[in-house]
């Protein structure tokens, strides 16, 4: 078993056009679930994303990973590969973009369960993600985890000025 600790996403895209008239790129968020982010926002979003172990590939993960979370098949299209990154906890978080269409409103989270409130010897099931937005960058640059920023950085320089995200 590996002690380092692997995540894998999707960020879901769709080019539209920018204040200054270039192509940008707003992205599909969700809002963490659980008591722990409930009245949070500010840092509180998070590329639809979870953690795997091998022999699951990156990329298996996720696709599992956004099913689950969202509800709903992955759009088909092009995965455009985001890099990785090391978020301030250790784990290490691979993202890919695709250019997609999807109503927010269809998803139908997945659940996880958790002693609430905490000491107390209740369980109770919160949705992973409670809701789902599509948000300009500036937007997901602060509702995201700091960690995950830099995904939303590399997809708009992708999308504003053609460069490979592995350049950004």
């Amino acid at each position: 078993m590996s002690t380092v600790r692997r995540s894998a996403g999707l960020l879901l895209f769709r080019v539209v056009a920018g204040e200054d008239g270039l192509p940008d790129a707003e992205v599909l968020i969700g809002h963490m679930g659980g008591p722990f982010w409930a009245r949070r926002d500010a840092a509180a979003w998070s590329v639809p994303k979870g953690e795997y172990e091998p022999p699951e590939e990156a990329a298996a993960a996720a696709r599992r990973e956004f099913e689950e979370e969202l509800g709903l098949p992955v759009p088909a299209g092009t995965w455009i590969p985001l890099g990785e990154t090391r978020q301030s906890g250790g784990k290490t978080v691979t993202v890919w973009a695709v250019e997609g269409r999807l109503d927010p409103a269809k998803a139908v989270p997945g659940t996880f369960t958790m002693e609430w409130p905490r000491g107390s010897g209740v369980l109770r099931e919160f949705p992973e993600m409670d809701r789902f937005a599509w948000c300009t960058p500036d937007d997901a640059l602060e509702r995201l985890v700091a960690g995950q920023r830099v995904f939303v950085e590399r997809l708009r320089a992708y999308v504003r000025e053609g460069r490979a995200p592995s350049e950004a």
